[in-house]
């Protein structure tokens, strides 16, 4: 086994690839995963998937329930609503600044909760001093302060994803010169928290099509993604819905399905009314269940 992981590395790992993200270089390593399983080792008969077909019925099955590998901190919000994890930070929710949020930092990714409930994924930052702010933290902040807007951390973050496209430049800019800078960049603003309830590529496309009727206002967008979406549901065939499976047993149905089969016979209190019946007088009938 340590013999074929050095073949892997020596051959697929020599020299470093290089990456933008740990989720494109796992991508590339599932690639080579699946074309390792057509090798055949020296001058074996038959490539590695087919013995290990073999030896798979073999294996014990994985635990029911995962094993959380990642890593629990306990954070304070800053006023910037910001968290430090590893000197490196990541934004959640504005609506959380000055609360303590639950963290939790896996090899690839941060997931942040407040409580109970997700509010923040982030992709794990590798190296020092850096910050991965995602523009939809910050809408609520600055819808009331619209001139931070235009130079926002989170909005440059925003376009170098891809998740502020020319698009919204272009409306936005048409929006400013309708209604000022400040009216103009709370509109988008407006827009954009629309994106919590529509998906992205039908919010791009009505700001497209706002656009080129020239309605610069939120509620036309709302319009025309509303439209968009109409538009792709009746060209997507309907394909009838799958019932909902669910892995989770809860532990008191965990325990007796390990419990042996209960043979007993069900309780009888035929017995107990004929104790009755032989203590009752004689001039009174005798009652079902009655106490003596």
């Amino acid at each position: 086994m340590e013999g074929q992981i050095g073949w892997f590395r020596r051959n697929h790992m020599v020299p470093v690839p290089e990456v933008a993200s740990l989720a494109e270089l796992s991508v590339m390593i599932e690639q080579w995963d699946e074309e390792d399983e057509r090798r055949r080792i020296e001058s074996r008969p038959r490539p590695v998937s087919e013995y290990f077909a073999v030896e798979r019925p073999l294996l014990q099955p994985l635990p029911a329930e995962p094993f959380e590998t990642g890593r629990l901190f306990s954070l304070r919000v800053d006023r910037f609503s910001q968290i430090s994890v590893r000197t490196n930070r990541y934004s959640v929710p504005v609506r959380l600044i000055g609360r303590t949020v639950r963290a939790i930092l896996h090899a690839s990714e941060l997931v942040v909760y407040d409580g109970q409930r997700e509010v923040a994924r982030h992709e794990r930052l590798i190296a020092k001093g850096k910050a991965r702010l995602d523009l939809d933290h910050y809408l609520e902040a600055l819808v009331r302060k619209p001139g931070a807007f235009p130079g926002a951390t989170a909005l440059e973050q925003a376009r170098s994803a891809g998740k502020f496209t020319p698009v919204h430049d272009a409306w936005w800019e048409a929006a400013k010169a309708a209604h000022g800078e400040r009216d103009g960049t709370r509109a988008l603003i407006e827009v954009l928290l629309m994106g919590r309830h529509v998906p992205h590529e039908h919010l791009v496309a009505g700001l497209a099509s706002a656009l080129r009727a020239g309605a610069l206002t939120a509620d036309a967008v709302a319009l025309e993604a509303r439209k968009a979406a109409e538009a792709d549901e009746v060209a997507a065939p309907v394909v009838p819905a799958e019932p909902e499976r669910t892995n989770v047993t809860s532990l008191t149905e965990r325990r007796l399905a390990q419990l042996p089969p209960d043979t007993r016979p069900l309780p009888s209190v035929a017995a107990y009314d004929q104790l009755l019946r032989a203590r009752q007088p004689a001039d009174r009938p005798a009652v079902h269940g009655e106490m003596p």
